[in-house]
């Protein structure tokens, strides 16, 4: 099955599918475009995260040291 990469277009023989968790579903070639689709940016520097991630009840962030610079109560 040949389908177009959600991220960079490129037509692959063996995509993976995605769902997010809003439903909506992507096809992708390879994880990296995947991340660079779905995954959510830390609040406070804005990289991707692909961890756990902190949830400061609605923002995220990469870990405790930006959201503590975002001036977010971090957790004991």
């Amino acid at each position: 099955m040949d389908k177009s990469c959600a991220t960079c277009g490129n037509l692959y023989d063996r995509p993976f599918r995605l769902i997010d968790a809003d439903g909506r579903e992507f096809w992708f070639d390879s994880f990296e475009c995947a991340i660079q689709k779905v995954a959510p940016e830390c609040r406070h520097c804005g990289c991707k995260i692909i961890g756990h991630g902190v949830d400061d009840n609605g923002p995220m962030f990469c870990c405790g040291h930006c959201q503590a610079q975002h001036g977010a109560r971090v957790a004991d």
